[in-house]
């Protein structure tokens, strides 16, 4: 049985003040209203995570996430935040690759294969994202070009390593655009994506690994996506900014 996700990006967005109130609401509603087996992960700014994590502190369903790690292990990285700081402040989730962090700071697959190790040396679980920007959905290379991110930074984990992985589809032309994949686009890129892992790693790894669909989902469309037969959750940008709207998304399985 897959594990079940939805995890909040909420990006460079809120205050400590208003993290802190929003974190709460979120824990609320989720301790009133969650009944399904489901997990969800909030991945604030930095300067939020040690007070967000002493909130979330006895709600089982709910675990901190950060929104990036640097790809070496310490030094003279004025800015940069390792994996290991982030595991010392209570960190289980780490978003890699996130498509805003490839366009504007032009990260690598190299670069995105390094983070990932030292995550999971860290027993961080990266939520690894992947998808295409819309001139490569138009031209119909979208297929490969999804699989060969996979491929270049993921392939060279052992079974057991890439076992730990969790992917997020985010196709690139959906994101803060108010476009969505429809649900029949959502759950074929999934399955792509669940075949390619297939064909490296076996079916079993395949069929257990949770693949999160990170494309403007949001409380009215959350039922139908997380319906999909390959879709086992999101990961949510704007919405996860509004704790009801992230409560009733975590709700839609």
């Amino acid at each position: 049985m897959r594990k079940k996700i939805v995890a909040g990006n909420w990006k460079m967005n809120n205050t400590l003040d208003e993290g802190l109130k929003l974190t709460s609401e979120i824990v609320n509603m989720i301790s009133d209203e969650v009944r399904g087996d489901v997990e969800v992960v909030l991945a604030p700014p930095f300067i939020h995570l040690t007070q967000v994590n002493k909130l979330i502190s006895g709600v089982d369903k709910i675990h901190l996430g950060a929104q990036n790690c640097n790809d070496n292990i310490q030094g003279a990285y004025t800015g940069e935040v390792s994996a290991n700081m982030l595991a010392s402040v209570g960190v289980e989730y780490v978003i890699i690759g996130h498509s805003e962090r490839r366009e504007y700071f032009k990260e690598s697959h190299k670069q995105l294969a390094k983070k990932v190790d030292l995550a999971l040396e860290n027993n961080l679980t990266p939520i690894f994202c992947c998808g295409e920007p819309l001139e490569v959905r138009e031209n119909g290379l979208f297929e490969e070009y999804v699989c060969n991110q996979i491929g270049d930074s993921l392939f060279h984990l052992h079974d057991d390593k890439f076992s730990k992985i969790v992917i997020a589809y985010e196709p690139i032309w959906a994101i803060g655009t108010g476009k969505t994949a429809s649900s029949d686009q959502a759950q074929e890129m999934h399955a792509t994506i669940r075949e390619f892992i297939a064909e490296r790693y076996g079916g079993q790894v395949s069929e257990n690994m949770s693949i999160l669909y990170g494309g403007s989902c949001k409380p009215d469309n959350a039922k139908e996506l997380f319906a999909c037969k390959d879709v086992d959750g999101g990961l949510i940008g704007g919405a996860s900014l509004k704790s009801r709207d992230f409560t009733d998304i975590v709700k839609s399985f």
